[in-house]
């Protein structure tokens, strides 16, 4: 196989410094080191990968670089006993698209630690519809349900409802009987948002508090925020008691203010998700509840399919805010 070219989606510098993304055919010898060779059969679009796409040196580590940090497909070689040919594997997170090259690639080299064994009770299709978006969002479920958020405890609030982490969110609380409140600032995706279980719609502006009070009136029991910022701010000054947030967007700002109050007088939790460097058991639990009662039932409603030629409106209207749901990349007719 040494010598057998691949289609990819390679983002490189010009001969004037310009980032510059183009498909091409690279040589196997290009990869990076690991214990499996891959042949990707779908990948998906995530912010990270949107933001890789345009050589963002804090995804892109270096350049040139192939972004993609979702994939499944099939064991072409392995050295490791425990995958062998032909097994089929799911590869999210690590530095899989970031660290290194990533699933936006018909084959891709990795850790045989970085593998997952795909569910049987998903398809490929499925778990790249979910991909790190999914997992996320899953992982976001599980830590209210590990600060003791129950269905009836109270509302829960999921900002950026509309985008793939928050509609695959709003979808799995809602299967599991929590009442949500859906935050969109897109009006054309209000009916989306009530198919999947939202009980009520705001507006975006109306969970942006930018006065200085350290405690705005209790709203929620419990929230997924995936934008930062203001918005989390004010998420944390509006929690009741015992209320928790799980932390999993920047999408609004990197930064965000508030006090000592929330936490000391009304016990609130902010959590942080990290889904890149989740540890393995928690990991396999994670897509084990994916594939089971967590399943998304309107999963086909959220995504859309495209071949990587396709790739490069979804690209930017993700970055400008215009994209719903998820995107699954096929590479399969590369």
């Amino acid at each position: 196989m040494s010598g057998t070219p691949f289609q990819c989606y390679l983002v490189a510098k010009d001969n004037s410094g310009n980032v510059q993304p183009k498909i091409t055919l690279r040589s196997i010898t290009e990869l990076p080191p690991g214990d499996l060779l891959i042949r990707v059969q779908q990948s998906s679009l995530n912010y990270k990968d949107a933001l890789a796409a345009r050589g963002h040196s804090g995804v892109a580590k270096s350049l040139p670089h192939v972004p993609g940090i979702d994939a499944i497909g099939t064991v072409l070689e392995s050295e490791s006993e425990d995958w062998p040919e032909g097994d089929k594997v799911l590869v999210t997170g690590y530095g899989l698209g970031s660290d290194c090259w990533g699933g936006w690639s018909e084959l891709i080299r990795v850790p045989a630690s970085w593998a997952v064994r795909l569910p049987d009770e998903l398809t490929s299709h499925e778990a790249m519809a979910l991909g790190t978006a999914g997992f996320t969002a899953a992982q976001c479920v599980a830590s209210l349900q590990h600060h003791g958020i129950r269905p009836d405890t109270g509302q829960v609030l999921v900002t950026g409802a509309s985008g793939g982490v928050g509609c695959l969110a709003l979808s799995i609380l809602a299967q599991l009987g929590y009442r949500v409140v859906a935050v969109s600032g897109k009006p054309a995706a209000h009916a989306l948002l009530r198919q999947l279980g939202a009980s009520q719609i705001l507006d975006r502006k109306e969970v942006n508090d930018s006065s200085d009070q350290p405690l705005l009136p209790s709203r929620w029991s419990a929230a997924v925020d995936t934008v930062g910022g203001s918005t989390l701010s004010t998420i944390v000054r509006s929690l009741g008691h015992r209320g928790c947030v799980a932390a999993c967007g920047l999408v609004g700002g990197v930064n965000f203010e508030t006090s000592v109050y929330p936490f000391l007088l009304r016990g609130v939790t902010l959590d942080g998700i990290d889904s890149a460097a989740c540890p393995r058991p928690e990991r396999l639990d994670i897509w084990k509840r994916l594939a089971g009662d967590w399943k998304p039932q309107h999963l086909d409603l959220l995504t859309n399919v495209i071949s990587l030629s396709d790739i490069q409106p979804r690209i930017e209207a993700m970055l400008h805010g215009n994209l719903t749901g998820r995107t699954v990349v096929d590479l399969s007719g590369c």
